[in-house]
């Protein structure tokens, strides 16, 4: 009999301080991280549960790195797979949060944003600046770009969709490229399912080379069905679309804020006042509101406009009402 009450002494004594030892242990992973402001960490890539912890020790974010070791093994599955990138840690987070975060989907980000209207090269620049992004795609031509995306021979300009697009480190430029390459193509497909009957061009590249134009010609949304319309009874006409954006295009990096009666007269394949028809490429990024315009341009009789100068334009329907538009809004000016 005392030997069975000894054995249920040491049992009752083990069983307690193996409580103790667990309460002190879950103790240890509760208490709030060493911090006293936020603070960014990175998780490398392929970087294991072992070596981030270690890290976060030395960096003095956590004070008991043993406890969390063990989590591992006493608690297997409360250690998510950690993903690479950037966590915000912050005060009065615990250890059990603060390794439940790096297993989420809280990686902190960075906007990129992409104007409609820019061009392809502008695009390019603004990648290659962007903080924390890695540079895979900066060496290759825009025609190694295309061939990459499935468009081997395909002019890159127009095919990328502005936007605002988030990264996180880790990512590359390719990955941004992707995404709004993906984007048009969509978009693309969308709009021309939707378009008009009666348009001056047979295919949805023509119509992203329209779209183009109409996004260069204005900022104003009121006008793009209306500019449309315009390009698009030129185009019916047999009229020269005229439209200086393109001649700006043609002169690459030449231009410097000027258009001469000479860059007018030089003959360039995007020069619309030399050449029939449409350009042979986009000369610029659409956004949706464009693309729209271009497949589904407003009816009506005007030929011309001339800016206004206040971000508008002035529509004509003859040459002769067009011509005191400029006289009134260029010439005077």
């Amino acid at each position: 009999m005392r030997v069975v009450k000894g054995l249920l002494l040491v049992a009752l004594l083990l069983g307690a301080t193996a409580f103790g030892a667990y309460k002190y242990w879950d103790s240890r992973l509760t208490a709030p991280v060493a911090l006293d402001e936020p603070m960014l960490y990175e998780v490398p890539r392929g970087a294991g549960y072992h070596r981030v912890i270690a890290e976060l020790a030395e960096q003095n974010v956590i004070e008991d790195p043993w406890a969390f070791r063990l989590m591992s093994r006493l608690e297997p599955d409360t250690v998510p797979q950690l993903r690479a990138g950037e966590y915000r840690i912050t005060p009065g987070m615990t250890g059990r949060e603060l390794v439940a975060l790096l297993g989420s989907n809280e990686i902190v980000t960075y906007p990129l944003t992409f104007p409609e209207g820019w061009t392809f090269r502008q695009m390019r620049d603004h990648l290659a600046n962007a903080p924390k992004l890695e540079q895979r795609a900066t060496d290759m031509s825009g025609d190694e770009i295309m061939a990459e995306l499935g468009r081997e021979g395909m002019h890159p300009e127009g095919w990328f969709f502005p936007d605002t697009y988030r990264y996180h480190k880790g990512m590359s430029d390719w990955d941004i490229l992707q995404q709004a390459y993906r984007r048009m193509v969509s978009q693309l497909e969308e709009v021309w399912a939707q378009r008009d009957d009666d348009l001056p061009f047979d295919t949805p590249y023509e119509a992203l080379i329209m779209a183009s134009l109409i996004e260069r010609e204005t900022g104003a949304p009121e006008e793009r069905r209306e500019i449309a319309g315009v390009f698009k009874r030129r185009l019916e006409s047999g009229m020269r679309l005229q439209t200086d954006p393109t001649v700006i295009y043609g002169m690459g990096e030449r231009y410097e804020g000027n258009i001469t009666r000479a860059d007018l007269r030089e003959s360039t394949p995007y020069n619309t006042y030399t050449i029939d028809g449409l350009p042979p490429t986009p000369i610029a990024m659409p956004g949706r509101a464009a693309l729209e315009a271009a497949v589904n341009p407003a009816s009506g009789d005007t030929l011309y406009f001339v800016s206004k100068g206040d971000g508008t334009h002035h529509f004509s329907r003859t040459l002769r009402e067009h011509n005191n538009a400029v006289n009134r809004y260029i010439r005077n000016r």
